[in-house]
């Protein structure tokens, strides 16, 4: 029996949930074991990363970071800081300089502390903020610590202005959009969001919903399993002897050198990816995930 397992990149449209794609693939693939990596809003478009099979349990392994291009509406508040939510607040945008603006943004690049919005997935108690403002509560987010490694202003036509954002896991652009329009005492909310990378996925891997549905062996889509993995981890390639004690979860000596705490990527001897490792200190390879167990 074949175990389908690989990832899909979807480019979602705008309309639909980030759970609303993965019952769409388990249908198009026939397939329960799907997962996606990282989050978006139902009116955010690009890159969804899509975890199939046994690749679902590689979705901690990958890197975080996120890039994205919005637009920003100056002057107005919102219950949810993009355009869905309820204006709450109307002000006067000031006569901004492209260099003023500039200074402003340089406040958001590097590492910034910001709230969450009110309205997310963000869990308070256990429970997700939006499900508590649709009983009408109101909760202030636990401020976090997030990294923005890139902030570029694209254009900036009065009252809009589209930036660029490539970010760590957590970041809120609606976020960003709030704190730049308080800063600026006009208030701001996001317009529109699009995500263009994400855990080492870009648009240029992307599939459109229309384009899956009309394939015509959806499961030739999928990408390996390794590559998201091949620029973040060292590989190792297992013998034929090494791959049956792999199998079992016994740890191997490795006979080239590599640092202790040092995550590997783990082949078979066929060069398809057999898991994640650890090295110990004592220069062996500890096995942290294997994808196919000896039963």
């Amino acid at each position: 029996m074949v175990r389908l397992s690989g990832f899909l990149v979807l480019d979602k449209p705008a309309g639909c949930t980030s759970h609303d794609c993965v019952s769409l693939l388990r249908r198009c693939l026939g397939l329960r074991r799907i997962g996606h990596g990282g989050t978006l809003d139902p009116d955010v478009t690009g890159v969804l990363p899509m975890a199939v099979g046994s690749a679902t349990r590689l979705l901690p392994h990958l890197n975080g970071d996120k890039a994205y291009e919005g637009t920003i509406a100056l002057g107005l508040c919102t219950s949810t800081d993009d355009l869905s939510g309820v204006v709450l607040q109307q002000r006067p945008v000031p006569a901004l300089r492209l260099g003023e603006l500039e200074q402003v943004l340089a406040r958001f690049r590097g590492t910034i502390r910001q709230h969450p919005p009110a309205v997310s997935a963000i869990r308070v108690n256990g429970e997700r903020l939006y499900a508590k403002a649709r009983r009408g509560e109101t909760v202030a987010p636990p401020e976090r610590q997030v990294m923005v490694h890139a902030l570029e202003l694209l254009r900036w036509t009065s009252p809009h202005l589209t930036i660029r954002v490539r970010c760590s896991a957590g970041t809120y652009i609606r976020s960003i959009a709030r704190d730049l329009g308080e800063i600026l005492g006009c208030g701001g909310a996001l317009a529109s969001l699009r995500r263009t990378e994400a855990l080492g996925f870009g648009l240029g891997q992307a599939i459109t919903i229309p384009q899956l549905q009309a394939h015509p062996a959806p499961t030739n889509l999928l990408l390996d399993p390794k590559q998201p993995l091949s620029t973040l981890y060292p590989p190792y390639q297992l013998s034929p002897e090494e791959h049956g004690r792999w199998r079992c979860g016994q740890a191997l000596p490795v006979p080239i050198p590599l640092s202790a705490g040092q995550v590997v990527v783990v082949l078979n001897p066929a060069g398809a990816l057999a898991g994640m490792a650890i090295i110990r200190s004592s220069g062996q390879l500890q096995p942290k995930l294997v994808l196919d167990p000896r039963g």
